[in-house]
């Protein structure tokens, strides 16, 4: 609010100190922005401009008028261009504070803080460019905290991700042993598939065993004896 406070306040000075020497168009656009006719003082300044190019007031006034109208870029950019152009140091001054407002209104606190230090340099008491510039500076600061803050953010997101990553990995490893056990753990058997088991190994062996016993019978027995 003390933004627009002291940039109204530059206007209609502008129209008062140069009432006399300007032409009816700058002052019919001032009397319109004190009325708070933002586009009808565009208007008038721009006629004015037609008849003299080089009308410091108009080109000044114009811009602000944009302000007003929430034209942020444009304005910044008009008077961006003409401020060099302003030879009065106070009126300078002012141009540089407002443009500082002009870049306030759309959060380029780092220009803006520039433009307020210049038009402290050419007016270093001003107050209420001081306590813009103050401001402009908690701004800038707490967009740049935002920032780190997102970065941390950023950090832990991906933290949180590598942290899922390893216990999914966990999971997965755990997964693949449960099965392993699985697979090397015997099927169980019924008592009666054990018992047939059982009898069918015990028939082998006593065929085994036969088998042996007839081997060994023929080896020990008396040659037969022949009748020539």
């Amino acid at each position: 609010m003390r933004c627009l406070l002291i940039f109204l306040w530059w206007i209609v000075s502008v129209g008062a100190l140069s009432a006399q020497a300007d032409r009816a168009e700058v002052r019919r656009g001032n009397k319109a922005f004190g009325r708070g006719e933002f586009a009808t003082a565009e208007l008038e300044y721009r006629r004015a401009l037609e008849h003299d190019s080089t009308s410091a007031p108009a080109h000044y006034n114009l811009h602000n008028a944009k302000y007003r109208q929430e034209e942020y870029e444009k304005a910044e950019a008009g008077l961006k261009e003409r401020v060099a152009t302003f030879s009065d140091p106070i009126q300078r001054a002012n141009a540089f504070h407002n443009l500082g407002n002009m870049q306030l209104m759309q959060k380029k606190y780092a220009e803006s803080i520039e433009s307020y230090k210049s038009a402290l340099r050419l007016r270093p008491n001003d107050m209420e460019t001081k306590e813009n510039l103050a401001y402009a500076q908690k701004m800038n600061n707490q967009d740049d905290g935002d920032d780190g803050d997102q970065d941390d953010q950023d950090n832990q997101d991906d933290q949180d991700q590598d942290q899922d990553n390893q216990n999914q990995d966990q999971n997965q490893n755990q997964d693949q042993k449960q099965d392993q056990r699985e697979q090397e753990v015997p099927p169980k058997i019924s008592p009666e598939s054990a018992k047939q088991m059982l009898e069918a190994m015990l028939q082998k062996e006593r065929e085994t065993q036969e088998k042996v016993n007839q081997e060994k019978a023929k080896a020990v027995a008396p040659p037969s004896k022949k009748n020539w």
